[in-house]
C-alpha cells in the first residue's frame, strides 16, 4: 500500500485518489451496451449463450422452483441455519422500524395534504456470485422487499459449476417466501430483469451490487428503460480514520476484510501518525498468511493506499472527499467527528465494531453507494422498495381560502386555464 502525506497532496492529487473504477476508453461501456442489445433482442436464448460463454455451465433451463431449493438447502447444517436466522431477526427489526406514516398537515384552513406508500410492484434482486457467494446480499435486498410488500420479487444469481445456486443462496429464498431463483448473473442478468425474456419477468426496479459490468448496465439500463435502479452499486470498499488510541490488529483486519472481497476492491487507511501505518501494515502482513483469499486481498491492497494526516479533522476532510461506502472511525474519540461526517454510505463507531458486523448481522444494510455516490446515495432501505403518493383534500372553505393566490401565480405564469380550473369553484 503506498503512503501519502495529506499535507502535500494538491487538489489535483487529491482527486486521482478519490477516483475510482472509471473506464475512460468506455472499453466495459461497449461491451456490456453489447450484452444489453443482445438479451432484449434474443431473451432467453442469449441468457443460455452468456452462461455457457461467462460461467461455462450448460443450463437446460433457467430456473430453479420450489421443490429444486428445498432439496438444495438441505445441505445447510443447523448451526448455520441458526446464523441466518439471526441475521434475519436483526435485519427485519432494524428495517421494520423504517415503516412509518406520516401526519396529514393542514398547511391552511380547509387544506390538507399528507402522503402514503405505496409498494413498487415488481423488483429484481441481483445477488453476486462470482468468487464469493453472498447470502447475506440476499437478505438484505429481500427483507425490505418483505416488508415494503412488493407484490412481484425477481432474483436473479449466476449458477454454480453444477447448474445449480449455493445452498446458502437457496436456504434464503425459502426464508424470505421466494419459490424460484433465475440462473442468470452479470450484465446479462441486469438485461434480462429491464427488458423481460419468455421466463424472466421485467421489473420496475433492479437492486443489487454487483462488478463493474454489473454497474454499468444499471446506469445503461436507468437512462434507456423505465427500469429504475436502486444505486450504481460496484466494487466495494472501506476507509478507516485511525488515531493512536486504535488498534493496528484490528485496523488490518478490516482492510483485509474489505480486500478479500475482489482485486477491484479498495482499502483505505488514513491515520494521524507514520507509527500508526507501519504497525498495521506489518499486522497486514502477518494476517495476510492465514487467508484463503490471500492472492485476493493483495491484489486489491494493490490498489488502495495510505493517507497520514496531522489530525482527526484533516482525515475527515479526506474522508468527506473520497465519500466511502463504508466508514470506520477507529478511535476513542468518534463523538467528537461524527457530526463532521457529510458523505458515508454506513458508519462503524470505535474500536469494537468492524464493518463485518453491518455486513452480516447487525441489522443495518449492507447494500450501499460506492465510488463517490455516496455524494448523493443512501444505502438501502424499506423507502428503496416504496413510492411515497401525496394526496391533497380541499373543502369549500380550503378552495376559498387558497383559490385567490392560486389564481394571482397562474395569471403570473400566464396559464388562464390553472386559473379558471379555480375560478369556476370559487364562483359556483
Amino acid at each position: 500500500m503506498e503512503t501519502f502525506n495529506y499535507s502535500d497532496l494538491s487538489k489535483t492529487a487529491i482527486a486521482r485518489l478519490v477516483q475510482r473504477n472509471v473506464d475512460p476508453a468506455n472499453e466495459i461501456r461497449s461491451l456490456v451496451e453489447e450484452v444489453i442489445e443482445n438479451v432484449k433482442q434474443h431473451g432467453d436464448r442469449a441468457l443460455y449463450d452468456y452462461t455457457h460463454k461467462f460461467d461455462k455451465v450448460e443450463l437446460t433451463k433457467l430456473y430453479l422452483d420450489k421443490t429444486e431449493l428445498q432439496e438444495i438447502a438441505a445441505a445447510v447444517s443447523e448451526e448455520q441455519q441458526e446464523a441466518l436466522q439471526t441475521a434475519y431477526a436483526n435485519i427485519y427489526k432494524f428495517h421494520k422500524a423504517q415503516v412509518k406514516p406520516e401526519d396529514k398537515v393542514e398547511t391552511m384552513p380547509g387544506v390538507t395534504c399528507w402522503r402514503e406508500l405505496r409498494a413498487i410492484e415488481k423488483v429484481g434482486l441481483y445477488i453476486p456470485g462470482g468468487t464469493a457467494v453472498l447470502p447475506s446480499t440476499f437478505l438484505m435486498l429481500g427483507i425490505p422487499a418483505q416488508i415494503a410488500g412488493c407484490s412481484e420479487i425477481v432474483v436473479c444469481s449466476p449458477p454454480q459449476k453444477n447448474g445449480k445456486v449455493n445452498a446458502f443462496i437457496a436456504y434464503v429464498a425459502l426464508m424470505l417466501g421466494i419459490n424460484k431463483v433465475y440462473l442468470a448473473g452479470g450484465s446479462q442478468a441486469i438485461a434480462a430483469m429491464a427488458y423481460g425474456t419468455e421466463t424472466i419477468s421485467k421489473v420496475d426496479k433492479i437492486f443489487g451490487p454487483g462488478n463493474q459490468f454489473v454497474t454499468k448496465a444499471k446506469t445503461i439500463i436507468q437512462s434507456t428503460t423505465t427500469t429504475a435502479i436502486d444505486m450504481p452499486a460496484g466494487p466495494s470498499e472501506v476507509l478507516i480514520i485511525a488515531d493512536k488510541t486504535a488498534e493496528p490488529a484490528y485496523i488490518a483486519a478490516d482492510l483485509l476484510a474489505q480486500a478479500e472481497h475482489g482485486v477491484d476492491s479498495q482499502s483505505i487507511l488514513v491515520c494521524t501518525s507514520q507509527d500508526i501505518a507501519d504497525k498495521t501494515l506489518a499486522e497486514i502482513a502477518k494476517q495476510l498468511t492465514v487467508l484463503p483469499r490471500a492472492e485476493i486481498a493483495k491484489q486489491a491492497l494493490d490498489n488502495s493506499y495510505i493517507i497520514i494526516t496531522t489530525d482527526l479533522d484533516e482525515a475527515m476532510d479526506f474522508s468527506n472527499q473520497y465519500a466511502p461506502e463504508h466508514l470506520i472511525l477507529a478511535t476513542e474519540s468518534w463523538k467528537q467527528i461524527t457530526g463532521k461526517i457529510i458523505n458515508a454510505g454506513s458508519v462503524f463507531l470505535g474500536n469494537l465494531t468492524p464493518e463485518s458486523a453491518g455486513d452480516y448481522a447487525s441489522g443495518t444494510n449492507h447494500t450501499l453507494p460506492t465510488s463517490s455516490y455516496a455524494r448523493a446515495y443512501s444505502g438501502v432501505s424499506v423507502d428503496s422498495f416504496v413510492k411515497k403518493i401525496t394526496f391533497q383534500y380541499l373543502t369549500e372553505e380550503g378552495i376559498q381560502n387558497i383559490g385567490p393566490s392560486v389564481e394571482i401565480l397562474a395569471e403570473m405564469e400566464g396559464l388562464h386555464a390553472h386559473r379558471n380550473a379555480v375560478s369556476v369553484r370559487m364562483n359556483k
